[in-house]
């Protein structure tokens, strides 16, 4: 198996959160008010799964290993294009977390950018996954010997072997979310 066939995996389930947070989208627009918990379960996968678990993957062993390689051009150029995505995509689910607080306490006119960013994770992560799937992992992997290849997939069972631990030591570290659902029942029983 090749280090990329796992990552490949994981864009599939990507995918099919993003149809859903789509969907939620679409229909948070057309009753013009979100559920904050939803929002809060959508950013609790972008942020452990898509990003710590599979971003994680992709730039600390993936990446790392390739930036030891004499790439050519066009490769550095692409790889350099997605760990900016990464980057990109950070900084609009921090955006989405400071909305859905606000959101969640009270302040309606939150609601806007919360569609905006989640209309940018709709849109960012196809055009993502297919950049990886379709023009960089599996010409990249012309770059290592089959020995190299054993020593990724390793790393990357090993990483997920220990990304849950990883993953509760931070929320222990976290400060505690506003209990959104508890606003959002109110709030729906007013208006509804």
């Amino acid at each position: 198996m090749l280090p990329v066939a796992p990552l490949m995996i994981e864009h599939r389930l990507i995918e099919q959160m993003i149809a859903v947070i789509e969907k939620q989208t679409n229909l948070f627009r057309q009753a013009d008010m979100a559920n904050p918990v939803f929002i809060y379960r959508a950013i609790d996968f972008i942020r452990n799964y898509a990003d710590l678990c599979h971003h994680g993957k992709e730039e600390g062993i993936l990446f790392h290993q390739l930036a030891r390689k004499k790439l050519p051009l066009k490769h550095k150029r692409i790889m350099d294009e997605l760990i900016n995505e990464h980057h990109q995509a950070r900084a609009k689910v921090q955006e989405l977390v400071q909305a859905n607080q606000k959101y969640s306490a009270g302040e309606l006119k939150a609601l806007p950018q919360i569609l905006k960013c989640l209309d940018f994770l709709v849109d960012f992560y196809p055009k993502h996954i297919e950049k990886e799937d379709q023009h960089f992992f599996l010409p990249c992997m012309d770059y290592f010997s089959a020995d190299e290849k054993k020593v990724m997939l390793g790393e990357e069972r090993e990483f997920d072997r220990t990304m849950v631990h990883r993953i509760y030591q931070d929320k222990v570290k976290q400060t505690v979310e506003p209990d959104v659902g508890t606003w959002y029942f109110r709030n729906c029983r007013r208006k509804g």
